[in-house]
C-alpha cells in the first residue's frame, strides 16, 4: 500500500561552524515532515547526517517556517508544445534532500545573491548567481559505462544520439509479486533499438523512509536479455537498477559493459503510454564522471 504523503514542510536557513575554522551557509532548504512541526534541534542533526558533516560546532536554523502544502513531487508536470505532450520524469534537485543511502544530500545556495549583487551593477538591475554542491548520484541521473569500468566512456563522450530523442517503451512491472522484476517481465515487449522505462511505482515513496527500503530491481537475467535483443538504454523508476542487498551489481555490470546507459530514479512513468513516444535524458559535458544528474523527458504525440 502507498503511503499517505505529508501535507507539510518546513523551509530554513541554516549556519554552521566548524571547530576547524571552517563554516559553511544554506539558504532556502525544504524538508518535508509528518507532524505539524519540527525543533531546531532536530534539523540540526539532519543537516549533520544527511550532509555528513564532520567537526561540527555550532548548528545555527534561521528563518524557520512550516508551510501547509502538497509537495510539489506529487504531480507530474506535462506541457504542450506543438502538438507533443511532454512529460517531465525527473525529481527535483533540492538542498539537503537524500537519493541514496550514505551519501550526502546537495547543497544549494547563493554564490552572489540579488541583494549583494546591487553594489556591482547599475541602479535597478541585479542578478543572482547560485552555487550547488553535489555528489553525481543526485535526483535523477544517469550511469556512463565509466560508472563501473575504468575504460568505459564517461559523460562527457556519450554519444547525444544515444540519449536524445530515443524511441521508447515502458514495462509495468508495479504489479508483479515480489521485489524481483525478471526476463519474463521483460521477454514480451520488442526492445531493440529502444529506450526500455521500467516502471514499478516506487517513486511514490520518494521523499520518504520507505524509499530506501525493499525498492524493486532487475535481474541479471533481465539485464541480458535487454542487451542481447538490442535496448539501447534502461531507466527504473527505482532506488537502485540492482539489488543492493550485496555488493554485485549484475545489472549495471551486464549493461554498461555493453554501452547502455542506466537511469535511476525516474518520476512520473504512470504519465507515459507504453509505447509511441520519445525519450531524452542529458547531462552536462563533464570530464571524468561516470554518473551526472539528468532532465529526464517523454515526449508524445498529442492525439489528432
Amino acid at each position: 500500500m502507498i503511503e499517505r504523503r505529508p501535507d507539510r514542510r518546513v523551509r530554513f536557513d541554516f549556519e554552521v561552524d566548524f571547530l576547524n575554522e571552517g563554516a559553511i551557509q544554506g539558504q532556502g532548504f525544504r524538508m518535508d515532515i509528518d507532524g505539524a512541526d519540527i525543533s531546531d534541534e532536530e534539523l540540526a542533526a539532519y543537516i549533520v547526517r544527511d550532509l555528513r558533516l564532520l567537526m561540527v560546532g555550532e548548528v545555527r536554523i534561521l528563518n524557520k517556517h512550516i508551510i501547509s502544502e502538497r509537495h510539489k513531487r506529487a504531480n507530474t508536470a506535462i506541457a504542450e508544445r506543438d502538438g507533443v505532450r511532454l512529460v517531465d520524469l525527473s525529481h527535483t534537485i533540492e538542498s539537503g534532500m537524500a537519493t541514496y543511502p550514505g551519501l550526502p544530500g546537495p547543497v544549494v545556495c547563493d554564490y552572489l545573491s540579488r541583494e549583494s549583487s546591487r553594489a556591482t551593477y547599475a541602479a535597478g538591475t541585479e542578478f543572482q548567481i547560485g552555487r550547488i554542491e553535489l555528489v553525481a548520484n543526485t535526483g535523477t541521473y544517469l550511469d556512463s559505462p565509466f560508472h563501473r569500468y575504468p575504460e568505459g566512456v564517461d559523460i562527457a563522450d556519450l554519444d547525444l544520439a544515444r540519449l536524445t530523442e530515443l524511441d521508447a517503451l515502458v514495462i509495468r512491472a508495479s504489479a508483479c509479486d515480489g521485489r524481483a522484476i525478471d526476463r519474463s517481465e521483460v521477454a514480451h515487449a520488442d526492445v531493440e533499438g529502444k529506450a526500455v522505462l521500467v516502471h514499478t511505482g516506487w517513486d511514490a515513496h520518494w521523499r520518504t523512509p520507505r524509499y530506501f527500503e525493499g525498492h524493486p530491481y532487475l535481474t541479471q537475467a533481465a539485464a541480458e536479455y535487454l542487451l542481447e535483443h538490442g535496448a539501447v538504454l534502461v531507466g527504473i523508476d527505482s532506488l537502485n537498477i540492482d539489488d543492493i542487498g550485496g555488493g554485485e551489481r549484475p545489472v549495471h555490470s551486464t549493461l554498461l559493459a555493453g554501452g547502455v546507459p542506466i537511469v535511476e530514479h525516474l518520476r512520473g512513468l504512470a504519465q507515459v503510454p507504453a509505447g509511441g513516444f520519445r525519450f531524452s535524458a542529458i547531462p552536462p559535458k563533464v570530464r571524468g564522471m561516470g554518473t551526472f544528474p539528468v532532465r529526464a523527458c517523454a515526449a508524445i504525440p498529442s492525439p489528432t
